[in-house]
Formats: structure tokens, sequence, C-alpha cells
């Protein structure tokens, strides 16, 4: 990603900052709430759109305390976690085994080209829409050719701000195509849960994308 101006990236890393610290002071809350929810339609959606011979490589992307590699890799695949919150990291490789890379979503630092699948579920949210573009490009850039992304975020329509110590930014179908696109992705389905439910009742939007060469 390209230096950002002075001022711009202060507020970012600002940003970064304050929405860690808040998981970092509530992380074992996080992880009682959370540790049960089923995921399985999102993790299903990945994987089915994967190309070629299992197992894959996966990138969790702001894999939190560990329970989707623990799914991953007990479903055979190669899982590796990417998270900034250094209490989630230490507790995702207690739980799960997998390599954690400990890094910020404004900071990354992935190997080109070497996931199969990029896992970012109810993560991607937390990135300042100033931030979005050049952080999509590097999970491109993680990908192998053809690779797949599947993303979950509380949608909305547009709104960005802060919610309670976490920044989030809430976008609606077309305003996250637009970021997937101009990343150099094509959409392969998108759908909204929990499955079941009246739209209204349907807070969050699921997507998932192919790299383009």
């Amino acid at each position: 990603m390209p230096p950002l101006p002075d001022e711009p990236k202060q507020d970012l890393s600002r940003i970064a900052e304050t929405t860690l610290a808040h998981y970092q002071a509530r992380a074992e809350q996080f992880w009682e709430g959370t540790r049960d929810h089923d995921v399985r339609q999102n993790i299903e959606a990945l994987l089915a759109h994967i190309e070629g011979e299992a197992p894959f490589n996966i990138l969790d992307l702001g894999c939190g305390p560990g329970r989707d590699l623990l799914t991953f890799t007990r479903l055979g695949h190669r899982a590796t976690g990417v998270e900034g919150c250094a209490r989630f990291a230490a507790m995702a490789r207690e739980h799960s085994g997998c390599e954690v890379l400990e890094q910020s979503f404004l900071s990354l630092d992935l190997p080109e080209a070497r996931f199969d699948g990029v896992f970012a579920n109810a993560s991607l949210f937390h990135v300042p829409s100033a931030a979005l573009h050049g952080v999509l490009c590097q999970l491109h850039a993680t990908l192998r050719p053809r690779g797949v992304l599947f993303s979950s975020n509380p949608r909305g329509e547009g709104q960005e701000g802060w919610s309670g110590g976490r920044y989030g930014v809430y976008h609606d179908l077309t305003g996250w195509r637009a970021y997937l696109v101009a990343a150099g992705f094509e959409e392969l389905t998108h759908y909204y849960r929990p499955v079941g439910l009246p739209r209204e009742q349907q807070p969050w939007l699921a997507s998932v994308w192919r790299k383009l060469p």
C-alpha cells in the first residue's frame, strides 16, 4: 500500500490502535461470547468456490481467538491467521496450533501468491474506507491465481465511525462491490445472514470473490 499523507496516516493509526485496545481489554469476554457461533455457511461458501484439490492454504484474516482456524484445520486444510490484537493472537495459537501473524490491517506484510483462500469473517468492516483499497489489493496479491476471498460484514448504508470503542464501516452491497471490483476481484455470490429470516432481520452481508489476473 502506498504511504499515506502524514495527518491521514496519524488518524488511521489512532483508529487501529484504539480498536485493537478495545479487543485487547475484552479478549476473554469476546471468546466466551463467540466461541460457539455457527459460521459453517460462511466456511462452506469459501471452500466451495476454491478450485483444485484439497487441502487448501487458507488465510483467516482477523482470526480473533482462533475458532475458525481450528475448524479449517479439523477439515484438513492448512490454516494461517492474521490478528492485530496481541491477546487474540496468543489465544489463537494456543487454541488452534496454527501459525498466527500478529499484524494490524493497516500494516500488513503478507507473502505473495501463497493462499488459495482468504476468510475475512466479521473483520474487514473495521478497515476505514480511506485504507480499504490498499488492504484489498494486498489480499489480492497474497492469493494465488484465481484464489477466493470470502467476506462477511455488518451491513448498512455506508455509515462510518465509532461504536462502543470500535471503528466500523457499514457497507451496502453496491458500495462493497465497487471496492472489490476496483481491487481486481469478480463477484461469485453474495447472501444475507442469518439465513431464513426477513431481510430487515439479516444484518450481515456475506460475499465471495475470485481474484482476477
